[in-house]
């Protein structure tokens, strides 16, 4: 019954990470919370004091987005938000953001 158990585990989370992996607007979604200060698709208003992240280079906004979550970068509210993310996660995010125009 145990070996049944892991068994439907090792297969449930197969199933999630490669539906999550198959999600053609997984870096769209979760570029979705940053539109509150950087504006939606990352166009920031202008004189808003924000960066706009749309048509950002993907290494640079990446690069950023580690710095934060490492602490490397000081910030008011970013360290906190880029530690929610794995690194796959902000991969997809700075992906998403280099696409816009």
């Amino acid at each position: 019954m145990k070996l049944f158990h892991l068994a439907t585990a090792i297969c449930l989370a197969g199933a999630a990470v490669s539906a999550s992996a198959a999600d053609p607007n997984l870096g769209r979604n979760l570029a979705a919370t940053c539109a509150n200060c950087h504006g939606t698709n990352g166009k920031a208003v202008s004189g808003a004091g924000m960066d706009a992240l749309a048509g950002m280079e993907k290494e640079k906004l990446l690069q950023k987005l580690k710095d934060f979550k490492s602490g490397a970068k000081p910030a008011t509210i970013m360290h906190q938000i880029s530690k929610g993310y794995t690194d796959a996660q902000l991969d997809l995010i700075a992906a998403y953001y280099a696409a816009q125009k």
